[in-house]
């Protein structure tokens, strides 16, 4: 159906800056607001290099749209953790809900798993098992969350880390690091003689020795 006096072409540029008009007001859908909750390790930080972890983090779901998380849009979780085992479940006023698990430095979770009406509470935990890497430095990245629209692109303000300290190495493991192979040890270098001299010594005193017992010999 066409509207009486107006051309498709006229009809169709009314829509698009309608659809422009409510865009600008209302902007695009923002990202949902990720707060922890609650978290746990095992060792408490800080760590040390290849050491065994397993963490817990719990997440709420705060929306800022009209339902608890946007549909078309995905939760990123990434760990620098070797070997990493994801278990994630999504939990819905107080009740289990989805759940998956994963392995790797990656995981993902799709927004219809946590896309409710906003009169739902809806959180997910997080139960992360992994070692630290052996090259980490001062900290390692136990947990990093980030929302990517349905182009796949980070959410502005839609990324939260969880990141642990690791125990600064002593000196012996900087050089056992850098491939001396042993560990430094101070040592009291033992006294040196110059070759030789001893036995030449040995040889004048025992000439002398002979000659004045000899000397006493023809007095007597």
């Amino acid at each position: 159906m066409s509207i009486p006096g107006r051309s498709p072409a006229c009809a169709g540029a009314t829509v698009f800056l309608l659809l422009t008009a409510v865009y600008l007001i209302f902007g695009s859908p923002a990202a949902a607001a990720l707060v922890i909750t609650n978290e746990s390790f095992s060792p408490v930080p800080p760590l040390a290099a290849e050491d065994e972890q397993h963490a817990i983090n719990a997440f709420a779901v705060i929306p800022s749209g009209g339902t608890t998380f946007i549909r078309t849009h995905t939760l990123q979780m990434q760990t620098s953790l070797v070997d990493a085992r994801w278990n994630i479940q999504v939990i819905v006023d107080g009740n289990p809900a989805a759940q998956q698990s994963a392995s790797g430095t990656s995981a993902f979770v799709n927004g219809y798993l946590l896309s409710y009406p906003t009169t739902s509470d809806v959180s997910f935990t997080v139960a992360l098992e992994g070692t630290v890497p052996a090259g980490a430095a001062t900290s390692v990245t136990i947990l990093q969350v980030t929302e990517l629209d349905s182009a796949g692109t980070p959410v502005p303000e839609g990324s939260l880390t969880v990141v642990a300290p690791l125990i600064s190495p002593s000196p012996n493991v900087i050089a056992l690091s850098q491939g001396t192979g042993t560990i430094p040890r101070t040592t009291t270098p033992a006294p040196t003689r110059s070759p030789g001299l001893l036995p030449v010594t040995c040889l004048v005193a025992t000439v002398i020795t002979a000659a004045g017992f000899g000397v006493r010999r023809a007095r007597e």
